[in-house]
């Protein structure tokens, strides 16, 4: 059983690696030719869909976890960009991740990928703007924020492998830990056991694993390799994009942070809406 767990971790270790650096290196170079000038304009524009598209775009491209995408939304709502489209970004920006996404579809499949980032970039723009017509604008506490640096677009070798290399430090730890955690899981746990109590259709799993994924905190590159050995164990996808999107979407840390810049309803609020678009996210794989 030990040689299997180590054989099973070396293997997705070293798949992950070679995947991870050469993804991210190229999503890098990529973002040199990003202007970022136009997407704050547009982000500060008055047009809904082109500053609900530059707000996913732009969390698409800053891969920040949940807790790093606080000091860029007091910065937005500082500079006075539309409430809506800020609580879009705030809501994408921790599921939304190049990289990820890439090594998602590399692992799990494109057509899982795909899907994932159509749903959550769907989910959060209804919600960022449901929020908004609901007046939680008002729920925002004055904050003003300093040390902040705006992204720039320059392209080089240069600037791109250091981006992977901080990339690689933040990240990547959390890579391994979801390999050996996966490792464990295809080792140890019976296959029947995992299919007889998480596999099949049952609705419940659903809500109960977006529950879950909250206090967890799990970041969502731990949860790719895990997801990957989980499937294959016999769990159904449904629950495991319900985990891995709560897990990202929302944690404890980040809940306490968002209590210094919003009012309790609007944290209330922001975790009931993450948990919604888990869920909801988890029952729309039933039909992937």
């Amino acid at each position: 059983m030990f040689w299997d767990v180590l054989e099973s971790f070396f293997s997705i270790a070293i798949e992950l690696t070679l995947l991870f650096v050469a993804i991210s290196l190229l999503i890098n170079l990529i973002q040199g030719f990003i202007p970022y000038d136009k997407l704050n304009q547009y982000l500060s524009g008055k047009n809904t869909v082109l500053g609900a598209l530059a707000a996913l775009l732009f969390a698409f491209v800053t891969p920040f976890c949940s807790c790093s995408t606080i000091p860029v939304v007091v910065n937005l709502l500082n500079k006075k960009i539309r409430f809506g489209i800020v609580m879009v970004f705030l809501f994408s920006s921790p599921v939304l991740d190049p990289t990820i996404i890439t090594l998602m579809g590399a692992m799990l499949g494109v057509k899982v990928a795909v899907a994932y980032t159509v749903i959550t970039s769907v989910l959060s723009v209804m919600i960022g703007f449901t929020l908004e017509k609901l007046g939680f604008e008002k729920a925002v506490k004055r904050v003003v924020m300093t040390g902040f640096e705006e992204k720039t677009n320059t392209f080089s070798w240069k600037a791109a492998w250091s981006e992977t290399v901080g990339l690689m430090k933040t990240v990547y730890p959390y890579l391994i830990i979801g390999a050996a955690i996966g490792s464990v899981i295809h080792g140890v746990v019976p296959t029947e056991w995992i299919s007889s109590m998480f596999g099949g259709n049952q609705w419940w799993l659903v809500p109960v694993a977006a529950a879950i994924g909250i206090p967890l905190y799990v970041r969502l590159s731990m949860m790719i390799p895990m997801s990957q050995i989980l499937i294959a164990k016999g769990m159904a996808i449904a629950p495991v994009m319900a985990l891995m999107i709560s897990s990202a979407g929302a944690s404890l840390p980040e809940v306490t942070l968002l209590n210094t810049i919003f009012q309790k309803r609007l944290v209330v609020a922001f975790v009931a809406s993450v948990m919604m678009m888990a869920t909801l996210s988890g029952f729309l794989f039933y039909f992937i």
